[in-house]
């Protein structure tokens, strides 16, 4: 069991955005922070200003571990991700086989219940709000790096920003119009 977390400890190592010059430097520890922070705040927003009934507990679960077999796979940048439709399918297979072996890692009195969060109902309103925030901090990470002046992210900022802007659901937009500004405020501004 103690491998497990060993595992998650070296989320920390991973760097994101490696195929780009990012002036601040993330890694998968911090990323996972920020989309559990914005995937909590779309399902209670959904939940009680829309009435919509995602399971919160399940929306953090799988926000918390969305990339958990980073630690075994490395980061594979999104273009290379998604260049065709044999590497995406392959790449998945391969991060669905790092949650395996995370999960073997575990005694057996855990195994259900993280196997829950870590191969997740891809079906589900909880898994699409996690891929949402997902999407929606790999913006804000755009919005970070063209605010310092990275012309290296202007056009993914403009090509992720328009995915984001287009997803239609009520609690989204609500969290790009009304939380998502305070997210480029400096320490001074937020008031």
């Amino acid at each position: 069991m103690n491998d497990f977390f060993g595992y998650l400890k070296r989320m920390k190592y991973i760097k994101r955005w490696s195929l780009m010059h990012s002036n601040l430097e993330e890694n998968d520890m911090e990323h996972t922070m920020e989309v559990t922070l914005i995937a909590h705040a779309i399902a209670l927003i959904g939940n009680k200003k829309f009435d919509k009934n995602y399971d919160v507990e399940t929306v953090l679960n799988y926000a918390l571990y969305h990339e958990c077999s980073e630690v075994i796979t490395g980061d594979l940048p999104t273009p290379v991700k998604y260049f065709n439709r044999d590497i995406n399918v392959a790449y998945k297979d391969i991060e669905l086989g790092a949650c395996k072996k995370l999960i073997d890692t575990l005694d057996d009195f855990l195994k259900e219940e993280y196997e829950k969060a870590l191969i997740p109902d891809k079906h589900s309103e909880e898994y699409k709000i996690v891929k949402y925030a997902d999407r929606i901090a790999a913006y804000v990470k755009c919005i970070d790096e063209v605010n310092v002046g990275n012309k290296e992210f202007k056009k993914a900022y403009n090509s992720i920003g328009k995915d984001v802007k287009s997803i239609d659901l009520p609690e989204v937009k609500y969290f790009m119009e009304n939380v998502l500004p305070a997210f480029s405020k400096s320490l001074d501004e937020l008031d």
